[in-house]
């Protein structure tokens, strides 16, 4: 691997341990074996590194939330929302989990500003992403307004699993009961 690469998956091995607040440029330099003057260089900024290195964790996921890529249920179908929000909750048991970090970013994303300008971005493809998902199909294929919609519809449910999760996990719903609550949701809004 050459400075880039080492630094970021330094950088990711800071932001597990660390968080963003409390990782400094030289934690991640001496977790890399690099220098301080390869950050700027090859990321601008130790802010621009970690918000690189968070986005390829979350990116990292996709597998998990796929469940190794073995979905059984049908693209669009209530079964296969209940199996990946079934995968994504498994990551949220995992200790030292992902979204512990994702919830610091929340809370203290106002002492971020050029994490959370990085993220923002990233989180629009994370919404295209989400959908072809549960929905099938390929990324490039969306439609913005589907984005716009069902895609932001899904990370705004998995922003609050995260939430739960992490304050409560004894009481955090598991796949089951958010798909019980899909359809009654659903019929409550189809009665006439």
């Amino acid at each position: 691997m050459g400075h880039r690469e080492d630094l970021l998956e330094g950088a990711k091995r800071c932001l597990l341990a660390k968080g963003f607040l409390r990782t400094t440029a030289r934690d991640i330099v001496k977790e890399s074996g690099t220098n301080l003057a390869s950050i700027g260089y090859h990321y601008g900024s130790k802010d621009a590194l970690l918000a690189r290195a968070y986005v390829e964790m979350v990116e990292g996921m996709s597998d998990a939330f796929e469940g190794g890529g073995e979905l059984r249920g049908e693209p669009g179908s209530l079964e296969r929302f209940t199996e990946v929000w079934a995968n994504i909750i498994g990551t949220m048991r995992e200790p030292g989990s992902l979204w512990r970090l994702s919830m610091e970013i929340v809370a203290m994303g106002d002492q971020l500003p050029q994490v959370r300008e990085h993220l923002a971005r990233a989180q629009r493809e994370g919404a295209r992403g989400i959908v072809t998902l549960f929905h099938g199909g390929r990324e490039e294929d969306v439609p913005e307004e589907r984005v716009d919609t069902l895609g932001y519809f899904y990370l705004t449910l998995m922003m609050g699993l995260m939430a739960q999760w992490t304050f409560d996990p004894e009481s955090a719903p598991e796949a089951g009961q958010l798909a019980a609550g899909l359809r009654q949701a659903i019929e409550g809004a189809t009665r006439t």
